[in-house]
């Protein structure tokens, strides 16, 4: 077993985690709205701590050593996550947030990202969680921490959804029908 077998997905795992926690708390030109809720952002992030802990536990516990195929399945995953949240906050500019925070003269916004999923800085979120299952080969982890990152999900999605309703009525609605909300495919309807 060689050193970097060992090391190396723990250490790749820890550049993407680092990675993001210098993206959180860089300051951004926004301009400030009223937030609607602040739990799911901790439980956001708490799913993404998780996932580091519990997945690089798993790793160690099961002895494991790096998977070329999850390992690099799963840098892949990490970098699409990187340039579909760079693109996305891109192209919300000062309207993005943490937080379901929709400001007086917010925009609607259906370029980059948007034209594809209505919540691409969600499916980033999936895509990131993902990549840490896969370059750990920590499927338990994965699991476990869908149990919390899911219902937060959709718990974020239904209030964003009913705020961006609220804010631009029926163009949002048309948005809805028209653009996925995580993955950019459509999925046929059952009629």
């Amino acid at each position: 077993m060689k050193t970097a077998d060992v090391f190396l997905p723990v250490i790749s795992v820890a550049l993407i985690y680092l990675v993001r926690v210098i993206e959180l708390g860089t300051k951004r030109d926004t301009v400030p709205g009223p937030i609607r809720e602040r739990v799911t952002l901790r439980l956001f992030i708490l799913a993404g701590t998780l996932m580091v802990v519990g997945g690089t536990i798993e790793f160690w516990v099961r002895r494991r050593t790096l998977n070329g195929w999850t390992f690099g399945a799963g840098w892949i995953c990490a970098l699409a996550s990187f340039v579909v949240r760079r693109k996305a906050i891109s192209a919300l500019g000062k309207f993005w947030s943490l937080h379901v925070e929709i400001r007086e003269n917010h925009q609607f916004v259906q370029t980059g990202p948007f034209r594809w999923v209505r919540h691409p800085t969600y499916l980033s979120m999936i895509l990131e969680l993902a990549s840490v299952g896969l370059i750990l080969d920590a499927p338990g982890a994965l699991l476990v921490v869908s149990l919390l990152f899911v219902p937060a999900l959709v718990m974020r999605l239904q209030l964003e959804e009913a705020a961006l309703v609220e804010k631009f009525g029926d163009a949002y609605r048309i948005y809805q029908r028209t653009t996925p909300a995580l993955l950019p495919y459509k999925f046929p309807r059952a009629k």
